[in-house]
C-alpha cells in the first residue's frame, strides 16, 4: 500500500514538473520579434495555446452550423404539403408531420437534416417514412432530394439576376 502511494506522488510530481517545461529561466537569451518580444513570450501569451488545466475550466467552445439557405427554402417549398412539427435553423433540422402530397393517397412524414453551406447533393438528407411507420423507398426518398436540390438551384439562379 505505501509503495502505492509513492508511486502515485512520483506521478504527479512528474506531471506537475512537465508543464512547467519549455519555458525560460529569467534572464536567458532568446530572440527577440519586431515588437520587442521573445517568441517563448509569445507562444506562452498565444490565447488558442492550451495546458492540461484547461480541462478543469469552463468550456469556451462554441459549435456553429451553417446551413445553406437555398437548401433551407427549397425544402420548405417542396415539402409544404405537410405540416411543420420542428424547424432548428442552426442545426440544419426540419421535421414535419403527417401529410398526404397533392393527388396521392398515402401519407408521409419526412426528416430533413441540412449538413453543410454548399449546395451540393451532400449537404442534404431526407428521411420518409409512411404513417404506418415503414420507411420508404430509396427511390421516392431519392426523388424528393433531386425535387428538393432542383428548387434550390433555381432559387440561387432567380437570386443572382437581381
Amino acid at each position: 500500500m505505501r509503495l502505492i502511494t509513492i508511486l502515485g506522488l512520483i506521478m504527479v510530481t512528474a506531471t506537475v514538473t512537465a508543464c512547467g517545461r519549455g519555458r525560460l529561466p529569467p534572464g536567458d537569451a532568446s530572440v527577440l520579434t519586431v515588437d520587442g518580444s521573445s517568441s517563448e513570450e509569445r507562444e506562452l501569451n498565444d490565447p488558442n495555446r492550451s495546458t492540461i488545466w484547461d480541462i478543469f475550466g469552463p468550456d469556451t467552445s462554441e459549435q456553429v452550423t451553417q446551413v445553406n439557405r437555398y437548401l433551407w427554402a427549397a425544402s420548405l417549398d417542396v415539402l409544404n404539403f405537410l405540416p411543420i412539427q420542428e424547424v432548428d435553423p442552426f442545426t440544419g433540422v426540419i421535421v414535419t408531420g403527417y401529410g398526404t402530397p397533392p393527388g396521392g393517397g398515402r401519407s408521409y412524414r419526412a426528416t430533413v437534416h441540412i449538413s453543410d453551406p454548399a449546395l451540393e447533393a451532400r449537404s442534404l438528407s431526407v428521411a420518409l417514412q409512411t404513417s404506418g411507420g415503414s420507411p420508404v423507398s430509396a427511390a421516392t426518398s431519392r426523388a424528393v432530394e433531386d425535387a428538393i436540390l432542383s428548387r434550390a438551384r433555381q432559387l440561387r439562379i432567380a437570386d443572382n439576376k437581381f
